[in-house]
């Protein structure tokens, strides 16, 4: 993204302009944004995050400037690059992407406002006291209702049928990983569906879980949501192509990288409300007295080649609901 020039004082000369400017923008407050991903990863919300700030009246380089820190899936860095940001005196922070280390990058920031984007419960996550008071320093925009893990077998159940035994991916070092299972379980009996988790905690994991759907002949794979298998999106993928697993997942990359099917809320719109979160706090709002914002905007993605390699016929019904069908 260009910064936009700052065109003031210009009848002076570039010495004068220069000192102008470093003078604009020493008075901006500053911004973080924390993240265990990476930009190559998630330009697109950072575009959605601005958008956000922009609603709220704050654009970077003219009235706000952004310090970015990318963690590049090494969550062990997270604490460290929360406590840089906090050490630069930044107006407030928003974080993002880190799962596994949320309640490490928590502890660090105590006293500066931060706005979280999650994917669990930020109460049971202990992130925030109560949804509508949060208290403390922190408030928090996340994506996950328990309503979606039935809506997500439901359309397992309509593309592949009979669904028979559908596994779950789980991350066991996840901080959700204890309610992802118990909302999934509890959805799956709603439904008459069987169940089976499966973990992977890391990269190196991922050939004995596909070998645990191959013994188990589970039909169908249910994806969770998680940074490891986020990162990780094309090799998941890649396996469930060769063991022609239908599979769904929670957003909108994993089709566009070659999966089959995702439903959930808009990543992308979680990060403009996370934007909008943090311009209310620049303007004198606290997170103490901030909702956590839950997700009104979700996303249905199909592709059809995927499905044609599997030999699946996608129903009519599910294609007229679809948000974007990748040909």
């Amino acid at each position: 993204m260009r910064r936009r020039q700052f065109l003031g004082a210009l009848a002076g000369g570039p010495a004068t302009w220069t000192l102008a400017a470093r003078a604009q923008q020493s008075k901006m407050p500053t911004i973080g944004f924390l993240s265990g991903r990476s930009l190559a990863s998630d330009s697109h919300l950072v575009a959605a995050f601005r958008l956000g700030l922009k609603e709220s009246g704050y654009v970077d380089g003219q009235n706000v400037t952004i310090e970015f820190r990318w963690a590049e899936g090494q969550f062990d860095r997270l604490q460290a690059l929360a406590a840089d940001l906090v050490g630069r005196e930044a107006a407030a922070i928003f974080a993002g992407g880190m799962d596994i280390a949320i309640r490490g990058v928590r502890a660090a920031i105590t006293k500066t406002p931060l706005v979280f984007a999650t994917g669990g419960d930020p109460v049971e996550l202990g992130l925030v006291a109560t949804l509508n008071r949060p208290g403390g320093n922190a408030t928090a925009v996340t994506v996950v209702t328990a309503a979606l893990w039935a809506k997500r077998l439901e359309l397992l159940r309509e593309v592949v049928a009979p669904a028979g035994l559908v596994a779950v991916l789980v991350n066991p070092n996840d901080p959700n990983a204890v309610s992802y299972t118990r909302d999934v379980e509890i959805a799956a009996r709603s439904l008459g569906i069987q169940v089976r988790i499966v973990h992977a905690g890391a990269e190196r994991d991922f050939d004995s879980a596909f070998a645990t759907l191959a013994n188990e002949r589970a039909n169908a794979l249910l994806v969770t949501l998680n940074s490891l298998f986020v990162n990780k999106r094309e090799t998941i993928i890649a396996l469930a192509a060769r063991d022609a697993v239908p599979a769904i997942y929670d957003r909108r990359e994993f089709p566009v990288a070659g999966g089959l099917i995702s439903y959930g809320a808009s990543i992308s719109d979680q990060y403009r409300q996370g934007g909008v979160y943090i311009g209310k706090v620049l303007g004198g709002g606290q997170p103490a007295d901030l909702p956590v914002m839950q997700p009104t905007k979700f996303e249905l993605v199909v592709n059809l080649k995927t499905a044609k390699a599997l030999g699946l016929t996608i129903p009519e019904k599910v294609l007229a609901l679809a948000d974007e069908v990748i040909d």
